[in-house]
């Protein structure tokens, strides 16, 4: 079954609290702008050969197999087979499709799409009424699918960071649960709705955890440096409060270590010094700010750590090649 809705539009405010900026790690703060949107695909029962195509041009769609299996087909030739257990993020916005085996599609063969974020109010899946819902032991593929929309340009850090496809294996007893989950969803009783978007919301912040764990050298270098026992209290204490004045002796500080020790371990973990680190995530911080808010930019300055207007103008342009003023009106265009 499938339920879908559209987000309402993003709203610009005029007030920052300091949660806005700061949480205690890079991660959660990357996602805190991505939202499920509440497509969910459960039980479905689909006789071979058959294909899904996916056509939202959603940032990230998360499609969890809890039982079957098939393989996902991208626009640039990867071929990525999932199977029970297998949770696979797919990073948009180009139309791509699951089916039963890669032959399928070069054959006659049923073809559904799932499309939650068309322009209609309702979200569309054509061909889809043709599912018959329960279990079939011979034949069932039992999906839970989530797109996720983002809002603001907070969330590019973190999809840069992902490949066009990854998959993480959970467990047993987690797809046994994340089924029933769906199937009292699809109940539609009061509120499932919302239980789904939040478990999907959970979903994703564990399948990206678990794929940065797995990932070692290949995870980006924030993500990295948390867990090291040095940079790792450094980190969260600047992410958690980004517009202190911190210098290298201050962040070695809380590091328990020399300061000269702890940029040579930062520059060689972090590939570059600290300072150029903090001054990367403030700019990152400031480009959301100018975009997705009204605040002024003397407010903003203060927000990312800068003590006036000017000395955030200056340090801005140096990152960005324009002014704040010059990005902002940029960004609205």
């Amino acid at each position: 079954m499938i339920h879908g809705r559209r987000s309402g539009e993003h709203r610009r405010t005029s007030t920052v609290r300091s949660s806005t900026l700061s949480s205690v790690d890079p991660l959660s703060s990357l996602l805190s702008d991505i939202r499920a949107e509440g497509s969910v695909v459960s039980h479905a029962v689909l006789t071979a050969p058959w294909t899904i195509r996916f056509t939202d041009g959603a940032p990230l769609t998360m499609v969890s197999v809890l039982r079957g299996g098939g393989t996902l087909l991208l626009p640039d030739g990867t071929r990525q087979e999932v199977g029970v257990g297998d949770t696979a993020l797919v990073r948009g916005p180009e139309p791509f499709l699951l089916a039963d085996r890669p032959a399928t599609v070069g054959r006659p063969h049923t073809e559904y799409e799932i499309a939650c974020f068309a322009p209609d109010p309702e979200c569309t899946a054509r061909g889809l009424g043709g599912i018959r819902w329960g279990a079939d032991p011979d034949g069932a593929t039992a999906l839970i699918v989530g797109a996720y929309r983002t809002s603001g340009r907070r969330p590019e850090r973190l999809l840069r960071a992902l490949p066009p496809v990854l998959v993480v294996n959970e467990d047993v007893e987690v797809c046994a649960w994340l089924e029933t989950a769906a199937a009292d969803a699809a109940r539609l009783s009061a509120g499932s709705q919302a239980l789904m978007d939040r478990l999907l919301d959970w979903a994703l912040v564990c399948t990206l955890r678990n794929w940065f764990d797995e990932a070692g050298a290949d995870a980006p270098s924030w993500y990295r440096g948390l867990a090291d026992p040095v940079l790792g209290p450094a980190l969260r204490a600047f992410h958690s409060r980004p517009a202190d004045p911190w210098t290298v002796a201050s962040l070695a500080g809380r590091a328990g270590v020399s300061r000269a020790l702890f940029a040579k371990r930062f520059t060689e973990l972090m590939g570059r010094p600290p300072l150029a680190y903090l001054t990367e995530c403030r700019m990152a911080d400031a480009e959301a700010l100018l975009t997705d808010t009204d605040l002024s930019i003397a407010q903003i300055a203060r927000s990312v750590g800068y003590a006036d207007a000017f000395g955030f103008s200056a340090a801005f342009k140096r990152h960005k090649g324009q002014s704040p003023s010059t990005f902002r009106a940029a960004a609205a265009a």
